[in-house]
């Protein structure tokens, strides 16, 4: 009887480690649609107001579950010359990884490419959700990779802390 209860609750645990990995990795993740002109944009100096760039093949995917898993790829003839001189700066800008099916985002890269100055991170958008920015990130051949990060105003408030100064007021529950 113990055998039989033993392999019970092993067959159980497999099942549900099973369960759990599909769920984070492939089920909560939907593709985004796009709508082939305003799928990238990013943050101009002058007004600090988002507009589209020059972009194609865009592939995104993201999540109802969390306002960071959003994950994009992209390929634009923008020099970051014109980039720099035409659109904010994003500094911090630390690339999430996506799930691995998602070939064509790989965060260790971006990383990399962001360290040797082989690419520049932008601000896509300012709280695109309150404390959450979209960060795209352009390197040097073209290529263009997007994400959602926390940033300073939500790191403070999702801890539950009062907004510092200079962050805009909370929606009502946070």
């Amino acid at each position: 009887m113990g055998k039989v209860l033993g392999i019970a609750i092993l067959l159980c645990a497999l099942i549900a480690g099973a369960a759990m990995y599909y769920l984070q990795v492939y089920h909560f993740y939907e593709e985004v649609t796009p709508t082939g002109t305003d799928d990238v944009q990013l943050t101009r100096l002058a007004e600090a107001a988002p507009e589209p760039i020059l972009y194609q093949g865009f592939q995104a995917i993201d999540a109802t579950s969390s306002p960071i898993r959003y994950r994009a790829c992209f390929t634009t003839e923008m020099s970051l010359a014109t980039l720099t001189e035409t659109y904010q700066i994003y500094e911090d800008a630390e690339p999430l990884t996506a799930p691995g099916w998602f070939e064509c985002f790989d965060a260790e890269v971006i990383g990399g490419a962001l360290e040797d100055g082989s690419a520049l991170a932008f601000l896509g958008q300012e709280n695109i959700q309150y404390g959450i920015d979209r960060v795209v990130v352009v390197t040097d051949d073209g290529r263009g990779y997007a994400w959602q990060q926390i940033n300073a105003c939500g790191e403070v408030v999702f801890d539950g802390n009062r907004a510092p100064e200079g962050c805009p007021e909370p929606p009502q529950g946070y």
